[in-house]
């Protein structure tokens, strides 16, 4: 019986002529991403209002079924952070239950534009919408970690204004925290990179 929707997890490739030093290699690659990734989806959680563990599932989750079932052997699933405008507010108003349901309709219309190929379109997005888009993460993602850098106590509003609106009325920072976020941005800045000597976090600046 013929299918008329082909489809085959680049998976399935990807373990042909595997070897220990691929193994050894994605370990690696897979504890880096770990790192940033399991932290960063549990403060992701916590921004949109839900308990850290749900972060830690729905990394653990989504980052398995990327790797069983996606279409590119170097592809990277993760928490986002643009995700946290539209899911706090989700929550908010309908709570855990209706970001559920939310959540699988979703999956649906990814699952449909697969199935009907309309992937290729994404080459009509304008670049400076595509710019503007990730500076939008960039901004979002820096309002999340303010709180965090300067060990603010008050619990922050979801919504974007009101959480720069509420940093600047009770700006409070704790010393210690706020040494210790320095020395930490420090290290990430100054660290050299093995090819070259030249800082991830500046090659782009």
């Amino acid at each position: 019986m013929n299918f008329p929707i082909s489809f085959r997890p680049k998976l399935v490739d990807a373990l042909k002529d595997y070897s220990a030093q691929k193994f050894y290699a994605d370990l690696a690659a897979g504890l880096t991403v770990g790192i940033v990734a399991l932290p960063l989806a549990m403060a992701l959680a916590i921004a949109s209002g839900l308990k850290p563990e749900t972060g830690i599932f729905t990394a653990i989750i989504g980052g398995l079924l990327v790797s069983l079932l996606g279409g590119s052997r170097v592809q990277i699933g993760g928490p986002a952070g643009a995700f946290v405008p539209l899911l706090a507010p989700i929550v908010m108003v309908h709570g855990p239950e209706g970001l559920v349901v939310c959540t699988l309709m979703a999956g649906v219309i990814l699952i449909v534009l697969g199935a009907s190929k309309l992937g290729t379109l994404i080459k009509f997005i304008p670049y400076p919408v595509v710019t503007g888009f990730t500076s939008g993460i960039a901004i979002i993602i820096l309002s999340t970690q303010i709180h965090d850098f300067f060990g603010l106590q008050n619990k922050l509003p979801p919504d974007f204004f009101g959480k720069w609106r509420a940093l600047v009325e009770n700006f409070q920072p704790n010393g210690a925290t706020v040494i210790l976020a320095l020395l930490a941005s420090l290290a990430i800045w100054f660290w050299p990179e093995k090819s070259g000597g030249i800082c991830p976090a500046r090659s782009w600046l």
